[in-house]
């Protein structure tokens, strides 16, 4: 097998890949109706649950065509009964593209909004829980990948579980990184794409929920015909393929992904991650650069570094410069602060993030940002 040139993706996904995933998806061709390819599927549904350390009696999961915001989109038009209301749980830029989603199905709903750099409050969420008893749906972000922000879902599902709610999280960049059980942390349903913490490839994403709640929800009302939960589960469920056409090669490729899960562990597989994330911000301590999000807060996969106030410091240059020595780096997701991110997804190590420190500070040097970076305040 002929090596493909190696990029170390420092952006929140896709991911920095392997070869044997790249080479998984050269295949021949197959029609994805076969039983052959079914088969693929029904064992891939049955992994994503064990995953997350599901009881595959309760739970199950529900593949859809699409990027991570296609579950996001599924669970709050599938999952909210007539006359419920949503409580979207918002400190950060995917919550908030929860919030969007709600607007535009029109659907009723309580924006709970905090700082992005800040935690919510959870006596403020039980106080609006208890305020409004018609809330059906508490939804959350795990990590808001914009900042980096760890949330604290396992005290928010509690709270949503005591007031009668359904408790969805967006775990889109923590599901197959941080470990995460579903029955402990108090969710109902998570979600994730291929491309992030599997460390496969867009175009496939997935919902692991309850089944209880997915057979219940056929009576809500319909307000999307594709990403409809029930009905892409119901079609699953009976003929083990999805309902509209599959992303074939990048199934094949997760199939792979998972096997290379399960062959380094969970444990190891997260220490990694913490390995790198450690060097990550050690490098940028070293350069003297500070972050949005204090460190007890951190999630352990996303660094948003803050603009130095350097004439000389362009985003774009320092890019430019790293991009074509084989390191992205990405922008950040905060309309108020100027930030970059740099983040611990895929198949990278420490020794990676220290060859990429020295090709950074290069590019700091060659475009004459001071060392160590400074700040006004």
């Amino acid at each position: 097998m002929e090596s493909i040139k190696r990029n170390i993706l420092l952006n929140p996904g896709p991911s920095t890949t392997t070869d044997t995933v790249k080479y998984a998806q050269v295949v021949p061709d197959i029609c994805p109706r076969e039983k052959e390819f079914a088969g693929l599927m029904d064992g891939l549904r049955q992994d994503l649950v064990k995953i997350v350390h599901g009881n595959p009696d309760e739970y199950t999961s529900v593949l859809f065509c699409g990027s991570g915001t296609i579950n996001i989109d599924v669970c709050l038009n599938s999952l909210l009964p007539e006359g419920g209301k949503v409580l979207i749980v918002d400190n950060g830029a995917y919550s908030t593209r929860a919030r969007e989603i709600c607007e535009y199905y029109g659907l009723p709903f309580i924006d709970m909004k905090y700082p992005v750099d800040q935690r919510p409050d959870l006596d403020e969420v039980e106080k609006t829980l208890k305020e409004n008893p018609d809330i059906a749906l508490v939804h959350t972000t795990h990590n808001e990948t914009g900042t980096g922000i760890l949330n604290p879902i396992r005290e928010i599902g509690e709270l949503a579980h005591r007031y009668g709610a359904v408790f969805t999280v967006d775990t889109t960049s923590t599901y197959a990184m941080r470990p995460i059980n579903v029955h402990e942390d108090n969710i109902d349903f998570c979600m994730a794409s291929a491309q992030k913490g599997l460390m496969a490839f867009t175009g496939l994403s997935f919902i692991v929920g309850r089944r209880d709640i997915i057979e219940k929800s056929k009576d809500y009302p319909k307000r999307s015909y594709y990403c409809n939960l029930y009905m892409q589960y119901e079609y699953m469920e009976k003929t083990g393929e999805m309902h509209f056409t599959p992303p074939v090669q990048t199934i094949y490729a997760t199939l792979q992904a998972l096997k290379e899960y399960w062959a380094e562990g969970e444990e190891a597989k997260w220490a990694r991650h913490t390995r790198v994330f450690n060097a990550i911000n050690n490098g940028l301590d070293e350069l003297g650069f500070r972050q949005v999000i204090k460190p007890e807060w951190r999630t352990g996969l996303v660094s948003s570094a803050i603009y130095p106030d350097d004439p000389n410091w362009s985003f774009e240059k320092v890019h430019d410069y790293c991009y074509e020595r084989g390191f992205t780096i990405y922008p950040g997701k905060i309309s108020t602060t100027n930030t970059f991110r740099l983040c611990a997804l895929g198949a990278i190590d420490e020794d990676d993030i220290r060859d990429f420190f020295v090709v950074f500070k290069e590019a700091l040097v060659t475009t004459g940002v001071q060392i160590p970076v400074k700040y006004k305040e």
